[in-house]
């Protein structure tokens, strides 16, 4: 939002008019609530005001600073109860029905000191007018914001990790913060808002009951001491939700050097993880890495299609480089995950202490590690739901997976005798249609599917969310590599059909890249778009062309789609890959058809980013978690499968007359030697390069002394105080 819907003070009203600024505010009756932001700075001359506001256009990625004489704040403002001004970063929202005793408590604990147990954040309510334009019931919401001095410590209390002045990352601790090399003045600029919002999200979540039983006003909704206050709310359906808002200045220019104008320069991923975090960062950080590893082969693959359409010997140098790729591609991605990572202060960074998820339940008991009261659950009885349950439902889902791949199979013989009896344009059409059919029904499957397997996850009851991820993961990626990959397995293997595997591969790749992109931007787009068409043109007619207030867009921004993280957008790329390694010497033309997906990815997901779902809160990774996992499996598995390739080629099979058994020992021989040779360059080229390796161990080092350093000044005092 414009800063000059949002720049009060207590500078008089007519250097306001100056500014044109008080004419936007006497005319608009539902951002009265927004008025007066409290700022010392009653001398100033008209010349410093319009001075500040030039600042603010300007630099209005800034935030602002702790109370006091040199404060500062974003563009957007609001006042709490006792009358501080705060830049409003993330928005709690309550049910309608919540009682008033709980509002009371909550607010109470998140505005008290810390030292009472409370987040010591500055919160206030949503003030929604009588006659505000969206004409929707009013909801319990408020924003949340903190001082700045309050930040700088929870930028301590996190572990977050900033350059310091000899151009290492280290920890950031508040007593040293003049030592980091960004830090300037009082620090307003020092944390990017993505940060802020994460320090507020962890100050929220830690929020911890007290002597509380019950949550007032609830006394069925049982607590202990202990117990996270936000988790328990939200997991009783008290808090509907809680998301950081957007920043429009921010927003407009990330959106302008990110996806709204065509070139072919690299990702501003730095910018990226400034707006949205490391996590998704990285992920897009990834998408580029795996664009331009594709670059090559798809080089190679067009001239292999144009002049060697029929002639499968030549495809044997094709699956031999594809090989090569597959296995030398992980192990440079490691490289450029650790630079980033470094770069961006998350390599060395500790994980968090994991807290147990919303939805866990179970008796309560007492954590071994951390001693506290909270709701314990068996292993043995999830053990149980997992293996007597969850694993007969994957069975059964790939075995009607297996089951329709044969209706499709039925499809292609009945399209092929069309096309043998009449010969034509038609029956020519007609015999891609089975391919497309099939595309559309595994698209379908895997929707059903993922829902029923995070069912069955949340029903076997993980009690941390990583966890949880992890047994979600492993269910999707099983039945997917099956549902998308067994009919080009059973094509090549058991029919060894080359010109058949070719049609499938093109059709299903090419179906599967137009449905996602269908369903993951353009349909989301015009879902939202339609649901806030009325709303948008209500505002324009009575805002005309200025930005929209803060309370129009915070009602907005409630009803986006909620971000549920890279989980698909990592499948996609998943099976993508898989594509491009198992059966591309069989279609060179699939790393470039995957090249020109992901050109499109970038800016779709670029889009839906910022404008269709909610400003994700940042998630700190150092690299992209279980997916590198998947992605080397996959990578072993088509080693397996380019080796078996080349031995169905009529070229190696001269080799071999009539001795179809030492064929198969010398492709298992040569299979076993890729297989090794692969882990072998896994172990040779290292995850970290070198001079990383050296400043981490320079840091340790230094670590390490400063910790002998502080055990002898504290041996020297024992002494002084026993006398």
């Amino acid at each position: 939002m414009s800063p000059k819907f949002f720049f009060f003070s207590y500078v008089e009203v007519h250097w306001f008019n100056k500014l044109h600024l008080f004419e936007y505010l006497s005319n608009d009756a539902d951002v009265s609530y927004a008025l007066t932001s409290e700022r010392n700075i009653h001398s100033l001359l008209s010349v410093c005001a319009c001075f500040i506001y030039e600042l603010f256009t300007v630099c209005p990625s800034r935030l602002y600073r702790a109370q006091g004489s040199g404060k500062m704040q974003s563009n957007l403002s609001v006042s709490d109860s006792d009358g501080s001004s705060f830049a409003p970063l993330v928005v709690l929202e309550l049910a309608e029905d919540t009682e008033a005793e709980t509002i009371a408590w909550l607010l109470n604990r998140i505005k008290d000191k810390q030292q009472n147990g409370g987040a010591e954040l500055l919160v206030e309510q949503l003030q929604v007018s009588g006659q505000n334009e969206l004409k929707r019931s009013p909801k319990v919401s408020f924003f949340v914001g903190s001082t700045w001095q309050r930040l700088l410590n929870g930028a301590e209390d996190v572990g977050l990790f900033k350059e310091f002045h000899d151009g290492t990352m280290r920890g950031f601790t508040y007593a040293n913060r003049e030592s980091f090399k960004d830090f300037q003045g009082d620090g307003d600029d020092f944390l990017s808002i993505a940060e802020c919002q994460y320090i507020i999200k962890h100050e929220l979540e830690t929020l911890r009951a007290k002597a509380e039983v019950h949550v007032p006003g609830y006394p069925k909704v049982k607590l202990y001491p202990g117990k996270s206050v936000i988790r328990r709310l939200q997991s009783k359906g008290i808090l509907v939700q809680y998301y950081p808002l957007h920043d429009k200045e921010e927003l407009k220019r990330l959106s302008f050097s990110w996806y709204r104008k065509i070139n072919l320069s690299f990702q501003p991923l730095d910018d990226i993880r400034h707006y949205f975090g490391e996590g998704l960062a990285l992920y897009f950080g990834f998408l580029e890495y795996f664009t331009f590893a594709l670059v090559p082969m798809a080089l190679i693959g067009i001239p292999y299609y144009l002049f060697a359409w029929e002639d499968y010997d030549k495809y044997v140098l094709f699956a031999v480089f594809n090989l090569v790729w597959s296995t030398v591609f992980l192990e440079v991605w490691k490289r450029c995950s650790a630079q980033l990572a470094y770069g961006w202060g998350t390599l060395s960074r500790k994980k968090a202490f994991e807290e147990p998820r919303p939805g866990f339940h179970g008796a309560l008991g007492t954590n071994l590690v951390t001693g506290r009261e909270e709701p314990v659950y068996s292993n043995t009885k999830r053990q149980l739901r997992i293996y007597l349950v969850s694993v007969p439902f994957v069975l059964l889902c790939l075995h009607l997976s297996l089951y329709v791949m044969m209706i499709y199979f039925d499809m292609e013989n009945w399209a092929l005798s069309i096309y043998d009896e009449d010969p034509n344009l038609w029956t020519s059409v007609l015999l891609f249609i089975p391919s497309i059919i099939y595309a559309v029904v595994i698209e379908i499957m895997n929707l059903l599917y993922r829902h029923a397997a995070e069912f069955l996850t949340g029903w076997e009851n993980h009690r941390l969310e990583s966890s949880f991820q992890n047994h979600l993961v492993l269910k999707v990626l099983v039945f997917n590599f099956v549902n998308c990959f067994a009919s080009l397995f059973y094509i090549a293997f058991v029919m060894q059909d080359m010109l058949l595997l070719r049609q499938s591969l093109a059709t299903l790749l090419i179906t599967s890249q137009i449905l996602n992109q269908i369903m993951e931007a353009f349909l989301p787009y015009w879902l939202q778009r339609r649901r806030n068409k009325k709303v948008h043109k209500r505002v324009r007619r009575m805002m005309g062309d200025k930005e929209l207030p803060l309370v129009e867009q915070v009602q907005l921004e409630s009803d986006m789609n909620t971000y549920l993280g890279t989980f698909d957008d990592y499948l996609e790329q998943f099976l993508l890959f898989g594509y491009v390694s198992l059966f591309s010497c069989v279609y060179p033309l699939a790393a470039l058809l995957v090249v020109l997906n992901n050109i499109t990815e970038v800016y779709s997901d670029a889009f839906k980013m910022c404008h269709v779902f909610k400003r994700p809160f940042s998630e700190p990774a150092s690299d992209i978690g279980v997916w590198q996992l998947a992605f080397e499996t996959m990578s072993a598995i088509a080693v397996v499968t380019n080796c078996a390739l080349i031995a169905l080629s009529p070229q190696v099979k001269a080799y071999f007359p009539e001795m179809e058994t030492q064929l198969i020992l010398t492709v298992v021989a040569v299979e076993h030697c890729v297989l090794a040779f692969k882990f072998i360059l896994a172990f040779i080229i290292p995850d970290v390069p070198k001079d990383i390796q050296i400043k981490l161990a320079k840091l340790e080092f230094e670590s390490l002394e400063a910790l002998k350093k502080k055990k002898m000044l504290e041996a020297a005092e024992i002494p002084k105080t026993d006398k």
